[in-house]
């Protein structure tokens, strides 16, 4: 009997473990299966239907949410003295990635990011970086504003083009800037004015800017000015004169007088920095995409292609090689 009982102990003990083995194995794959999702969350200067710059920074997080599966927010009209604590408040509700869209977002992003090492920090438009968990991301508005250049300095008849800027920013002067550079390349003897009206909204200002330009003799207008920027597309409709958009095709808006847009692949920039972090292999530096990341490009009215394909598509392979550097070009001008 004694035999029998100590048999049975036995065998009950190494049923339990059998068990209990069992039971973590099970915990562990569940575990795997229910992996929590990175939340995103974004901070826009703007609205997120203003078909230009705060437009695309929200096609850039949907796409973190329809292609690398992310939960995702937005805030849009952050002002200056609200950064700080809609950062912290994403923060406290438990979002893994912070992005402000736009250089003037990095200032908080410092404070901020000091104060919560475990999330991730990510500013568009500049250069900063603060170890270990602030980055940023730019598409390259110089390289931008050159192709739109090098397309108007093509087509110009009257050798006088025009640009209308919202506010003086660094993005913004960065893009005329390389705008400038661009005519010049193509047309040394062209004349290049630039008029910056301060606003990304006032619609009515700037087509007012782009009016004064098309009376001083500008056949061609680039406008990067966000929404304020549809003022200009409606001057140069108004006159007859061609425009050149930034930042997002726009040329359905003005198929007779837009010849095309230089893109800002804002989207693809903005995927690329957080599929970085999703690797792990998050750095806390500055990611530049320009041209030969393909981030930066020309989107054609095929109305008016023809005109400038040829002589464009051997720019932008110029800059692939090396062969042109436009920030060389921008600080000879």
């Amino acid at each position: 009997m004694k035999h029998f009982l100590k048999t049975l102990s036995i065998l009950l003990l190494a049923f339990s473990l059998l068990l209990t083995s069992c039971g973590k194995s099970e915990t562990k794959t569940t575990t795997d299966n229910t992996a929590k999702k990175l939340k995103v969350a974004l901070l826009l200067p703007g609205t997120i239907n203003d078909n230009g710059w705060n437009a695309k920074a929200y096609n850039g997080i949907k796409l973190v949410e329809t292609e690398l599966g992310a939960e995702v927010a937005y805030t849009e009209k952050v002002s200056q003295s609200d950064q700080e604590e809609v950062f912290r408040n994403y923060v406290l509700q438990g979002f893994d990635v912070l992005i402000g869209h736009g250089f003037q977002f990095g200032d908080a992003a410092k404070r901020v990011a000091k104060d919560y090492p475990n999330a991730k920090f990510l500013i568009t438009s500049t250069d900063i970086n603060q170890a270990p968990n602030l980055a940023s991301t730019n598409t390259n508005p110089m390289q931008m504003g050159f192709l739109e250049g090098v397309v108007a300095g093509l087509v110009t008849k009257a050798n006088n083009v025009g640009a209308v800027g919202g506010q003086e920013i660094p993005p913004i002067i960065s893009g005329v800037q390389g705008f400038e550079a661009g005519v010049k390349y193509i047309n040394p003897d062209a004349t290049v004015t630039i008029s910056m009206t301060g606003d990304f909204e006032d619609a009515i200002k700037a087509k007012e800017a782009a009016k004064a330009l098309i009376t001083q003799g500008a056949d061609i207008v680039m406008l990067d000015a966000d929404q304020a920027g549809l003022g200009v597309i409606e001057a140069c409709k108004d006159k007859g004169v061609y425009a050149v958009s930034s930042v997002s095709s726009q040329h359905e808006l003005a198929p007779d007088t837009i010849l095309g847009s230089g893109i800002s692949d804002v989207p693809k920039a903005i995927e690329a920095a957080v599929k970085h972090i999703m690797d792990g292999d998050f750095n806390a530096q500055f990611y530049d995409m320009g041209v030969k990341e393909g981030a930066v490009y020309f989107v054609p009215n095929p109305k008016f292609e023809s005109m400038y394909k040829e002589k464009l598509a051997q720019v932008i392979e110029d800059i692939n090689s090396g062969k042109i550097n436009v920030a060389e070009l921008v600080k000879n001008n």
